[in-house]
């Protein structure tokens, strides 16, 4: 198994993959990779994931956001 990064002249992204034997791989190579992202990538690939699911399953896409509670806060009455 050989893992190779490498970085293409002129932009900001390295690319990572990994070659080998299909029985012989791991996750190990998955989380180097996603440990080596910023929290702004891995947040943007998941929403990706979430706008892509809700494609698949012929949701409107422009319904999504992200989940809002309310909360209130009193003070205690002594």
């Amino acid at each position: 198994m050989e893992v190779l990064c490498y970085n293409w002249s002129g932009m900001n992204k390295i690319i990572m993959e990994r070659r080998g034997k299909i029985e012989d791989l791991d996750r190990s190579f998955d989380i180097e990779f996603w440990q080596r992202q910023s929290h702004q990538a891995r947040f943007t690939a998941a929403w990706e994931m979430i706008v892509h699911a809700h494609k698949v399953k012929g949701r409107d896409v422009r319904q999504l956001r992200l989940q809002r509670s309310i909360e209130t806060f009193q003070r205690q009455q002594r």
